[in-house]
This record gives structure tokens, C-alpha cells and sequence, in this order.
């Protein structure tokens, strides 16, 4: 689930490829600022197409001009971007 309150996103639930397609097309969606922030703070699981959700997202802003941003990353998004040695392209806010 997502809630927009101004230049953030709440998203709340599972990060997973289950959910990873409606995650991407909502969250692109909601980029309306200059800087929106992905807040993930309610994320309950998530799993390698996470990853691709938070990139995607980043793609969607850039395409628009602008930034995305994520916030309060769960640990386990953090463990798998280091796996896959990609922790440095996280924009985290």
C-alpha cells in the first residue's frame, strides 16, 4: 500500500515480487516534487525484486527530471543491495 503526503510516500506491506509490478507502476505514479521520498519504514518483507522496485522508481523520477529518494530502508533491502554490490546506488534521503 502507498499513501502520498507531499513530497513523501509511505509504503507499507511486503516489498516482494508478488507485489513488485503494482509497487513500481503506484510509486511512479505519486512522483509529482522535484524530490519525492520513498519512505519504507512499514515495509514488512522484502525480497531482490525490491531492489528493482527502488531502482525502477529512481528510473521513473529521472525520466520526469526529478529525484527519488528512499528513507528508513529495512535491513534486509540494505543486506541485499550490499550482496549484490550495489549499496553505493541507493539514493538514500
Amino acid at each position: 500500500m502507498m499513501r502520498a503526503a507531499g513530497d513523501r510516500v509511505e509504503v507499507s506491506g511486503p516489498l516482494t515480487l508478488g507485489r513488485a509490478r503494482e509497487l513500481l507502476e503506484a510509486g511512479s505514479a505519486l512522483i509529482k516534487e522535484p524530490e519525492t521520498v520513498f519512505d519504507l519504514s512499514q515495509v514488512a518483507e522484502v525480497d531482490s525484486s525490491g531492489l528493482t522496485v527502488v531502482f525502477g522508481w529512481v528510473r521513473a523520477a529521472q525520466r520526469q527530471g526529478k529525484a527519488a529518494r528512499i528513507s528508513n530502508p529495512p535491513q534486509n533491502l540494505l543486506s541485499l543491495a550490499a550482496l549484490y554490490g550495489v549499496t553505493e546506488l541507493l539514493p538514500l534521503a
